[in-house]
């Protein structure tokens, strides 16, 4: 990605902004529906029963939990969905302070931040080809990790975190085989796109003076796998497990600092960068039994790797690693299906998920928690090709603290601590509608 802004040449003196600005790369709260900055809400179908057999499940609508979801089916099938994830969030300063130990002061500016986490729309889509009673080719289109987190110019978290936004669309083609009536196999690359944009104040020498501004723009291509299987024992429980891998990923992008004054004016500038960063793998296990013609049971377990996320590698005017500490989850999931009648099925679920951030070291672009999710939902058979899938979901955040050291220009006479202290508070709904077409 070429330069932007200023035609200035980048300093090398200006190593000691960096960690102050990297230290957020590619973190964020995730709006709602995962822990992290991981979304889930792939399926309007699997949204009505919090995600809970999802890997057991058949169909296209299952193929990014488990790309032997369309081993033997028995016909072409395509899906659309589509989630608004509205969320009520309250981020509150607990004594947030600048400078060195003897001398410092509280950060100021407005210490209470009305709905930080932003509300999104999330679409997903894929469909399902069937070559014969044993192959298909399937492709399903998702975004699961992106947020975006806004905090005003004078927020008291200002200094670690104003704007941040992360987008992904991941491609995922999948081909399955049945070679036994009791056994699905599944595999298929996820190629992934990656966009952000991350930016946050920078504190003049000055009280007098305002603060400056720096921002990261970043985007690339990278590719991971997954593989699955299914087995049917019986004609009524199945059991399903894959495994997604992690994606290492590698944004080419500028870095922009501006409005610094007096002796920091010189580090002004706008230079090339580049950043690395893993997102998590998964495994997952579920189970699905249809204990009798109208009731089925649904359960689902998800490990997700978020160790991969431990340090941000970056290069531009200096080198760097930033640690981030995320930690490996476990998340579980519980369901029931009932069909009220032929051409009607209602659901519901909960699903427990606790957060991979830090407790210790909780950065404001991550205002994460452990979470509970309570799910409803419906499908409806329209005609006997087109289903609607509807469902609601209410996410119970705990409340969390955010405690980050944001000290600035490191290693250098300027050097200036900042040490962030606060508490977020959130709740959340998720709207999810789809539909599936066989064909």
């Amino acid at each position: 990605m070429g330069r932007s802004g200023s035609n200035r040449a980048p300093r090398v003196s200006s190593a000691w902004l960096w960690p102050l600005l990297l230290s957020g790369i590619a973190a964020g709260g995730g709006p709602a529906s995962a822990a992290g900055f991981y979304l889930q809400d792939q399926s309007a179908k699997g949204a009505g029963r919090a995600f809970s057999g999802e890997a057991a499940d058949d169909g296209p609508a299952s193929l990014w939990w488990n790309p032997a979801a369309i081993a033997g089916i028995a016909a072409s099938e395509s899906f659309n969905s589509v989630a608004g994830i509205l969320i009520d969030s309250t981020a509150t300063d607990h004594g947030s302070t600048i400078g060195p130990d003897g001398r410092t002061l509280p950060v100021g500016g407005t210490g209470r931040i009305r709905d930080p986490i932003s509300d999104g729309v999330l679409g997903s889509g894929g469909l399902a080809y069937r070559l014969d009673d044993r192959w298909a080719l399937g492709f399903v289109a998702t975004s699961p990790f992106s947020f975006v987190t806004q905090y005003p110019q004078d927020s008291w978290t200002r200094y670690a975190a104003l704007t941040s936004r992360l987008t992904t669309i991941d491609l995922q083609p999948s081909l399955a085989w049945r070679p036994r009536s009791w056994l699905g196999l599944g595999i298929g690359p996820n190629v992934e796109y990656v966009v952000a944009s991350l930016s946050n104040a920078l504190p003049n020498l000055s009280p007098l003076s305002p603060d400056g501004i720096q921002t990261l723009h970043g985007s690339g291509w990278n590719a991971g796998f997954n593989a699955g299987l299914q087995v049917h024992l019986g004609d009524r429980l199945v059991l399903g497990a894959a495994y997604r891998s992690a994606i290492r990923h590698r944004t080419e992008g500028t870095l922009d600092v501006a409005g610094l004054v007096g002796p920091l004016a010189p580090e002004n500038l706008a230079a090339e960068a580049q950043a690395r960063f893993s997102t998590p793998g998964a495994a997952t296990f579920a189970v699905r039994w249809q204990t009798t013609d109208r009731l089925t049971l649904d359960a689902q377990a998800v490990r997700l790797g978020w160790s991969a996320f431990d340090t941000i590698a970056v290069t531009g005017p200096v080198s760097t690693r930033i640690p981030e500490g995320y930690r490996d989850t476990l998340s579980a999931a519980f369901g029931i299906e009932y069909r009220l009648w032929p051409r009607c099925i209602v659901r519901t679920g909960a699903q427990y998920d606790p957060t991979p951030t830090p407790g210790p070291d909780r950065d404001p672009r991550v205002p994460d928690a452990n979470r509970w999710l309570i799910s409803a939902g419906t499908s409806v058979r329209v005609t006997p090709r087109l289903s609607v899938d509807a469902a609601v979901t209410y996410v119970d955040f705990q409340d969390s603290a955010i405690t980050r050291n944001a000290t600035a220009y490191a290693g250098t006479p300027a050097v200036l601590p900042i040490d962030l202290s606060g508490t977020v508070q959130a709740s959340g709904i998720v709207l999810a509608l789809g539909t599936r077409f066989r064909f």
